[in-house]
């Protein structure tokens, strides 16, 4: 096998803090976190009595245009409505926009958790797409983050609708911005779903014995009908007071053999669907960034089998830089480790090992 040129493995028990170090590395890549849904989140409560930097998370970056430094800090102020948390970005030490971070390194990030992209909730699955596409592509960022101020804006409209406090005509300006920015974000997701379909299949196959993988794209209305269909739903909307039609209400199913995944697939089909995702995502990354993103991986040799463990351990080690976080050196082959550089992680403090 083929080794990464810079491969690290973090070892140590459960709780110990080796997948606060991959969220952080991630979050340099995209401006969030994989896990927080606020910047509350990432935040310790003991920080909240004054006003200081309450995280911080900075990394030098090597790329192949030249590098670069990059800080994402948490601030957090008082007022008489609590705690706010408000986030500052600096690129080479010159305050930036998340949008001018997103892209800057890229990264494919796979949990124990992924598995939940079968099976879990459709948001989860829009969440991967929105993800790997905004590393590609400042421009569907920007339609992204201008379709959810949208949303929220009509969703209230809607609202005052209904009350009626305001006038059913105030929606034609917002159908026009739902439509705009929303045909952005279905057409890069199906691009993107395509490349992902000629990715992962062979990875599938390799590492299941010769099943074939689908993913399919389930768009809640086509760009060539949008406005119509929201003419359409308009007084259900309205009694709902929601947007009921647009990206918003995506999702994608996975089929083997022809199967649904999500409601004949074992758990190990399940599984290994998820991880011919990610693998194809990254493959997907670097086509299109002309560079290499880094590959980090927490804590997800337990969870396969020693046939999977091998697969993956190889396709990821043709990738430049891979981190591994891991509760047992025993989940990797004899040699892999040969020219790692491994660290110990113990509450929250990283030794190196020799």
């Amino acid at each position: 096998m083929d080794l990464p040129a810079n491969l690290i493995v973090f070892q140590g028990d459960n709780a110990q803090g080796k997948t606060n170090l991959l969220e952080a590395m991630y979050m340099l890549a995209t401006a969030k976190s994989h896990r927080a849904v606020t910047d509350r989140e990432l935040v310790n409560w003991s920080c909240l009595d004054s006003d200081i930097t309450a995280a911080r998370v900075t990394a030098q970056i090597e790329t192949k245009s030249g590098d670069i430094k990059v800080e994402i800090a948490v601030i957090v102020t008082q007022s008489n409505d609590g705690p706010q948390f408000q986030k500052k970005i600096k690129v080479n030490g010159i305050p930036r926009r998340s949008i001018d971070i997103v892209g800057q390194m890229a990264a494919v990030l796979f949990t124990s958790h992924d598995i939940e992209l079968i099976y879990g909730a459709p948001s989860k699955r829009r969440r991967s797409l929105d993800m790997a596409n905004s590393q590609v592509d400042s421009k569907y960022l920007q339609a992204l983050q201008r379709y959810s101020k949208v949303l929220l804006q009509r969703n209230h409209l809607l609202k005052l609708i209904a009350e009626r406090r305001a006038d059913e005509g105030q929606l034609e300006f917002w159908d026009g911005e739902l439509v705009r920015h929303g045909s952005v974000i279905i057409e890069q997701r199906t691009q993107l779903i395509a490349e992902l379909n000629r990715l992962a299949p062979p990875i599938h196959s390799s590492i299941s014995s010769g099943e074939n993988l689908q993913i399919n794209y389930l768009p809640s209305v086509d760009v060539a009908s949008f406005r119509k269909r929201l003419q359409e739903v308009r007084k259900r909307e309205i009694a709902q007071r929601m947007s009921v039609v647009g990206p918003h209400r995506d999702d994608m199913s996975f089929t083997i053999n022809g199967n649904d995944v999500n409601t004949y697939g074992s758990r190990g089909q399940q599984r290994t669907a998820a991880l011919s995702l990610k693998l194809a995502e990254a493959s997907y990354l670097r086509d299109k960034i002309n560079d290499e993103p880094i590959i980090l991986l927490d804590d997800v040799l337990s969870e396969l089998d020693s046939t999977r463990r091998h697969q993956l351990l190889e396709a990821v080690s043709s990738y430049n830089q891979v981190v591994i976080t891991t509760t047992d050196i025993d989940y990797f082959e004899p040699g892999f480790l040969e020219n790692a550089a491994r660290f110990k992680v113990s509450d929250g403090t990283v030794v190196p090992m020799r």
